[in-house]
C-alpha cells in the first residue's frame, strides 16, 4: 500500500482548454510586417501553466474537531484526581503528544477515550457524539472506530502476526475477501512482510510494536491512540515507530500520542499538551517535551547534524512543509 507523504490534488489546472488545444492562428495579412507578426503571434500564445505548490491538505477551520473534552474531571475511588477541570480540542489530522510525569494524567485521558473509564463530571466528544450518551452494550462498536497502541503490545500469543492483524478485522465483521486483501497492505507498510508466519515470541520487541501498530491501524481509523508505545523499546527502534505513526497520520489518521520519550517529541516538533496533577498547564502548537529550551538553544541544536540521529529527518519528514 502507497502512503502519500503529500496530499492529494486533483482536478485541472484552471486553464481554458481551448487554450490547450486550439491552434495559434496567425494573421495572413501581406502588409504586416515580420515583427508585427511576432507581437500578435507572442500576444495569443497562451501563459504557461503556474506550478503547483506542493502543500499538505488541511481540514477546512469549520470542521468539527475530532477529540472535545469540556470541563472533564475525574476522581479515583482511592481520592486520587486523574484530570481536574480539563478543556482542550483536537482537529482532523493532527498529531498530538501528550506530555508530563507519571501521574499527570496522560493515561487518564487514554482511558477515558476508550471509554474504559466514565469523567466524574464534564462532557467528552469524539467526532462530534457525546461519549457519556455511548450505553455499555455499545462500547464495543464504538471502539471499531478508535486504534488503539499499548506499551506491552498485547498481541496473542498463540497466533502468528497475520492472524494477529487479520483477528482486528474479524471481530469488526470482515470477511476472507476483506482480510486477504488488507492484511497483507498493512504488513508492507509496517514493514512485516517477512515476518506474516512468525509468533510473537520469535520477533524484538520493536516488531511486536509493529504488530500491534499494524493491528490497531488495519481497518484505518480516523483516531489513533498510543500510549506510551516507545517505553520498551530502544531508541533506534523509537525511531522507526515513531516514523510509522507519522506516516500513518499522512495518511488522514488523527495521531494522539502519550509517552515520556523527550527525543521523539523535541524531534518531531507537532502539538504538545502539558499535563501535572491532572491539568493542562501547556498546550504548544510546535513544542518541545519540556518548555526549558529557549529559542537560540533550540537553533543551534538544529543546526548541529551530531544533535541528530541518522536519517531522522528524511524519515520524519521534517524537509516538507511544517503543520
Amino acid at each position: 500500500m502507497q502512503v502519500p507523504l503529500q496530499g492529494p490534488f486533483s482536478g485541472s489546472s484552471g486553464q481554458d482548454p481551448s487554450l490547450l488545444c486550439g491552434s495559434l492562428m496567425a494573421t495572413s495579412d501581406p502588409g504586416q510586417s515580420t515583427r508585427g507578426r511576432q507581437r500578435a503571434a507572442r500576444s495569443t500564445t497562451p501563459p504557461a501553466a503556474p506550478a503547483r505548490a506542493k502543500r499538505r491538505v488541511r481540514p477546512p477551520s469549520d470542521t468539527p474537531p475530532v477529540i472535545e473534552f469540556r470541563g472533564v474531571s475525574k476522581r479515583y475511588d482511592s481520592g486520587d484526581t486523574g484530570l481536574d477541570r480539563t478543556t482542550f480540542a483536537v482537529g482532523p489530522g493532527e498529531f498530538v503528544f501528550l506530555v508530563g510525569a507519571t501521574g499527570s494524567g496522560k493515561s487518564t485521558v487514554m482511558r477515558l477515550l476508550i471509554k474504559e473509564l466514565d469523567p466524574t463530571e464534564g462532557v467528552i466528544r469524539v467526532a462530534g457524539r457525546d461519549l457519556g450518551d455511548i450505553v455499555r452494550k455499545r462500547i464495543p462498536f464504538y471502539r471499531r472506530n478508535l486504534g488503539v497502541v499499548f506499551q506491552d503490545f498485547k498481541l496473542l500469543p498463540n497466533r502468528t502476526v497475520y492472524e494477529n492483524v487479520a483477528y482486528a478485522l474479524k471481530v469488526t465483521g470482515g470477511g476472507r475477501k476483506e482480510i486477504r486483501a488488507k492484511v497483507p497492505d498493512i504488513l508492507r507498510l509496517t514493514g512485516l512482510s517477512t515476518k506474516l508466519h512468525n509468533y510473537p515470541d520469535q520477533l524484538s520487541g520493536g516488531e511486536q510494536q509493529r504488530v500491534s501498530i499494524a493491528r490497531a491501524f488495519v481497518n484505518h481509523p480516523p483516531l489513533l491512540l498510543a500510549d506510551e508505545p516507545t517505553g520498551n523499546l530502544d531508541p533506534s527502534t523509537s525511531i522507526d515507530i515513531m516514523r510509522l505513526l507519522y506516516r500513518i497520520n499522512l495518511t488522514g489518521s488523527t495521531v494522539v500520542v502519550a509517552t515520556h520519550d523527550h527525543a521523539m517529541v523535541d524531534k518531531m516538533r507537532r502539538r504538545v499538551i502539558e499535563l501535572s496533577q491532572g491539568r493542562i498547564i501547556r498546550d504548544e502548537a510546535a513544542g518541545l517535551y519540556t518548555n526549558d529550551e529557549t529559542t537560540r538553544e533550540f537553533a543551534q541544536r538544529l543546526r548541529s547534524p551530531a544533535a541528530r540521529p541518522p536519517g531522522i529527518d528524511d524519515a520524519l519528514g521534517f524537509d516538507e512543509e511544517s503543520h
